[in-house]
């Protein structure tokens, strides 16, 4: 007897879309700005222990790999404060956070991501081109990392699978038409056992 090598998993989190899709699924807009927020390790395991319909395959978590926009200290120094100690609570915990700085020239002043769907689609592509993981799972419902996704199901291995929050008011996933692409599809109850309810701006 032979034993079969775990598939090697890696998590591809869209942080400000799985937040927010959470908000949309779970909460109200009133609801206090900590309620959508989460922790990415338990978030990843969660998925990983989570397997679709008859693969029977063993899985291994390798990393988890966060991208979000960075504030500036200049104009949001409140703001990139809380965003900096929780970007420490992510790293400390393990995860690989890949930040991109806001833009701050909007009309209405207000900040802007940009680049951080080009970040996590570039290593989504490149890291499976080079073998990097088995199994690369991106949690977004953004539909600009769709030339991402086609690109890697195409390949067949590794395989490409995605995530999502799931509730009756909230069925919105990242789909492709050319490959079948298993989707996660968490529910509320999913989401209470990662919530991160915890206050950056205070700590």
């Amino acid at each position: 007897m032979f034993s079969v090598a775990p598939q090697r998993v890696i998590l591809f989190l869209d942080e400000k879309n799985v937040y927010q899709d959470a908000r949309r699924a779970f909460f109200q807009k009133t609801d206090h700005h900590t309620r959508g927020q989460f922790l990415p390790i338990d978030l990843a395991e969660l998925i990983c222990s989570r397997t679709p319909y008859g693969v029977t395959e063993k899985r291994e978590l390798r990393e988890v790999r966060l991208y979000t926009g960075r504030p500036s200290a200049s104009y949001q120094p409140k703001t990139y404060g809380a965003h900096m100690r929780q970007c420490r609570s992510w790293e400390t915990a393990g995860v690989t956070v890949v930040h991109r700085p806001l833009r701050y020239q909007s009309p209405d002043g207000r900040p802007e991501q940009k680049g951080v769907d080009v970040a996590l689609a570039l290593d989504f592509v490149i890291m499976g081109i080079e073998g990097k993981y088995d199994i690369g799972i991106i949690f977004s419902t953004d539909t600009d990392l769709r030339p991402a996704l086609e690109f890697i199901a195409s390949r067949g291995c590794p395989a490409a699978e995605v995530a999502c929050w799931w509730s009756d008011t909230s069925q919105k996933y990242l789909s492709i038409s050319e490959a079948k692409v298993w989707s996660h599809r968490l529910p509320e109850e999913a989401y209470k056992s990662v919530c991160d309810y915890t206050d950056y701006n205070k700590t």
